[in-house]
Protein backbone atom coordinates (compact mmCIF):
# COMPACT_ATOMS: atom_id res chain seq x y z
CA UNK A 1 0.00 0.00 0.00
CA UNK A 2 1.55 3.22 -1.45
CA UNK A 3 -0.10 6.44 0.74
CA UNK A 4 0.32 8.89 -2.50
CA UNK A 5 -2.31 6.92 -4.20
CA UNK A 6 -4.61 7.01 -1.32
CA UNK A 7 -3.48 10.85 -1.04
CA UNK A 8 -4.55 12.07 -4.32
CA UNK A 9 -7.93 10.17 -4.13
CA UNK A 10 -8.82 12.46 -0.85
CA UNK A 11 -7.34 15.34 -3.05
CA UNK A 12 -9.76 14.53 -5.75
CA UNK A 13 -12.64 13.91 -3.23
CA UNK A 14 -12.56 16.93 -1.21
CA UNK A 15 -11.54 19.27 -3.95
CA UNK A 16 -12.99 22.84 -3.35
CA UNK A 17 -13.22 22.04 0.07
CA UNK A 18 -11.75 24.65 2.23
CA UNK A 19 -11.15 24.89 6.44
CA UNK A 20 -11.55 28.12 8.60
CA UNK A 21 -8.24 29.47 7.54
CA UNK A 22 -8.83 28.97 4.30
CA UNK A 23 -6.04 26.27 3.93
CA UNK A 24 -7.89 22.79 1.25
CA UNK A 25 -9.64 21.13 3.10
CA UNK A 26 -7.72 17.91 2.14
CA UNK A 27 -4.89 18.86 4.31
CA UNK A 28 -7.08 17.92 7.39
CA UNK A 29 -6.83 14.29 6.91
CA UNK A 30 -3.27 14.45 5.83
CA UNK A 31 -2.92 15.39 8.97
CA UNK A 32 -4.27 13.22 10.75
CA UNK A 33 -3.03 10.68 8.91
CA UNK A 34 0.63 12.20 10.04
CA UNK A 35 -0.01 12.41 13.46
CA UNK A 36 -0.92 8.49 13.05
CA UNK A 37 2.20 8.10 11.47
CA UNK A 38 4.25 9.97 14.05
CA UNK A 39 2.57 8.33 16.85
CA UNK A 40 3.80 4.87 15.12
CA UNK A 41 0.58 3.58 13.87
CA UNK A 42 0.38 0.98 11.08
CA UNK A 43 -0.35 2.14 7.03
CA UNK A 44 -4.06 1.03 7.91
CA UNK A 45 -4.15 3.56 10.50
CA UNK A 46 -2.78 6.34 8.69
CA UNK A 47 -5.14 5.45 5.52
CA UNK A 48 -7.62 5.27 8.05
CA UNK A 49 -7.09 8.70 8.79
CA UNK A 50 -6.64 9.66 5.23
CA UNK A 51 -10.60 8.50 4.82
CA UNK A 52 -12.26 9.41 8.16
CA UNK A 53 -14.28 12.18 6.44
CA UNK A 54 -14.81 11.12 3.16
CA UNK A 55 -18.29 9.59 4.24
CA UNK A 56 -19.10 12.68 6.12
CA UNK A 57 -17.84 14.99 3.83
CA UNK A 58 -17.63 14.03 -0.08
CA UNK A 59 -19.98 12.11 -2.05
CA UNK A 60 -17.62 9.14 -1.24
CA UNK A 61 -19.25 5.50 -0.98
CA UNK A 62 -18.34 2.97 1.51
CA UNK A 63 -17.72 0.65 -1.40
CA UNK A 64 -15.58 2.76 -2.97
CA UNK A 65 -13.26 3.03 0.21
CA UNK A 66 -13.51 -0.83 -0.34
CA UNK A 67 -12.54 -0.85 -3.44
CA UNK A 68 -9.83 0.97 -3.35
CA UNK A 69 -8.42 0.13 0.29
CA UNK A 70 -10.15 -2.92 2.32
CA UNK A 71 -13.37 -3.41 4.83
CA UNK A 72 -11.57 -2.80 7.95
CA UNK A 73 -10.79 0.80 6.86
CA UNK A 74 -14.15 1.12 5.30
CA UNK A 75 -15.50 -0.08 8.40
CA UNK A 76 -13.63 2.49 10.72
CA UNK A 77 -14.73 5.02 8.28
CA UNK A 78 -18.24 4.34 8.87
CA UNK A 79 -17.57 3.96 12.62
CA UNK A 80 -16.34 7.64 12.75
CA UNK A 81 -18.96 9.24 10.67
CA UNK A 82 -21.31 11.26 11.96
CA UNK A 83 -25.04 10.65 10.60
CA UNK A 84 -27.86 13.29 11.12
CA UNK A 85 -29.32 13.19 14.38
CA UNK A 86 -27.06 11.45 16.10
CA UNK A 87 -26.29 10.83 19.51
CA UNK A 88 -22.83 11.34 21.15
CA UNK A 89 -23.00 9.15 23.50
CA UNK A 90 -23.50 6.12 21.10
CA UNK A 91 -21.47 7.69 18.47
CA UNK A 92 -18.75 8.07 21.10
CA UNK A 93 -19.53 4.44 22.39
CA UNK A 94 -19.58 2.88 19.09
CA UNK A 95 -15.78 4.36 18.41
CA UNK A 96 -14.22 3.29 21.60
CA UNK A 97 -15.34 -0.69 20.88
CA UNK A 98 -12.67 -0.30 18.19
CA UNK A 99 -9.24 0.62 18.24
CA UNK A 100 -8.60 1.92 14.63
CA UNK A 101 -11.73 4.16 15.16
CA UNK A 102 -10.39 5.62 18.14
CA UNK A 103 -7.21 6.50 17.29
CA UNK A 104 -8.32 8.05 14.31
CA UNK A 105 -11.04 10.14 16.30
CA UNK A 106 -8.42 11.24 18.59
CA UNK A 107 -6.28 12.06 16.31
CA UNK A 108 -8.69 14.35 14.41
CA UNK A 109 -9.82 15.84 16.81
CA UNK A 110 -5.75 16.43 18.02
CA UNK A 111 -5.50 18.40 14.69
CA UNK A 112 -8.88 19.91 15.19
CA UNK A 113 -8.16 21.49 18.63
CA UNK A 114 -4.86 22.59 17.16
CA UNK A 115 -6.46 24.65 14.89
CA UNK A 116 -9.74 25.80 17.09
CA UNK A 117 -7.88 29.00 18.01
CA UNK A 118 -9.10 30.53 14.61
CA UNK A 119 -12.58 29.58 14.92
CA UNK A 120 -14.96 32.12 15.94
CA UNK A 121 -15.65 31.72 19.95
CA UNK A 122 -19.32 30.73 20.50
CA UNK A 123 -17.28 27.65 18.14
CA UNK A 124 -14.42 27.40 20.69
CA UNK A 125 -16.65 27.30 23.40
CA UNK A 126 -18.46 24.63 22.12
CA UNK A 127 -15.61 22.76 21.58
CA UNK A 128 -13.78 22.96 24.49
CA UNK A 129 -17.05 21.81 26.25
CA UNK A 130 -17.37 18.79 24.08
CA UNK A 131 -13.53 17.84 24.05
CA UNK A 132 -13.58 18.06 27.86
CA UNK A 133 -16.98 15.92 28.25
CA UNK A 134 -16.27 12.95 25.31
CA UNK A 135 -12.83 13.22 24.16
CA UNK A 136 -10.63 13.53 27.70
CA UNK A 137 -12.41 9.93 28.52
CA UNK A 138 -11.80 8.59 24.79
CA UNK A 139 -7.69 9.69 25.21
CA UNK A 140 -7.32 8.21 28.93
CA UNK A 141 -4.80 5.68 28.56
CA UNK A 142 -3.49 6.01 24.73
CA UNK A 143 -0.58 7.70 23.47
CA UNK A 144 -3.05 10.87 22.64
CA UNK A 145 -3.96 11.57 26.22
CA UNK A 146 -1.53 13.96 27.40
CA UNK A 147 -1.31 15.27 23.63
CA UNK A 148 -5.15 15.64 23.68
CA UNK A 149 -4.99 17.29 27.61
CA UNK A 150 -2.17 19.81 26.95
CA UNK A 151 -3.57 21.58 23.35
CA UNK A 152 -7.00 21.62 24.90
CA UNK A 153 -5.43 23.25 27.95
CA UNK A 154 -3.45 25.95 25.52
CA UNK A 155 -7.10 26.11 23.94
CA UNK A 156 -8.99 26.79 27.33
CA UNK A 157 -6.16 29.53 28.30
CA UNK A 158 -5.93 31.28 25.19
CA UNK A 159 -9.56 31.30 25.35
CA UNK A 160 -10.42 32.48 28.82
CA UNK A 161 -7.71 35.74 27.92
CA UNK A 162 -10.03 36.93 25.06
CA UNK A 163 -13.77 36.94 27.09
Amino acid sequence: MKLDNYIEFIKEKHKGQTRIQGTPYYMHPLEVSNILYEKGFSIEYQIAGLFHDLLEDTNTTYEEIVAISNKEIADVVKLVTKENGYVMSEYIDRIMKNDMARMVKLADRLHNLSETHLASERFKERYIKETEEWFIDLAAGTVFEEDIKNTLNNLKQEFYEEI
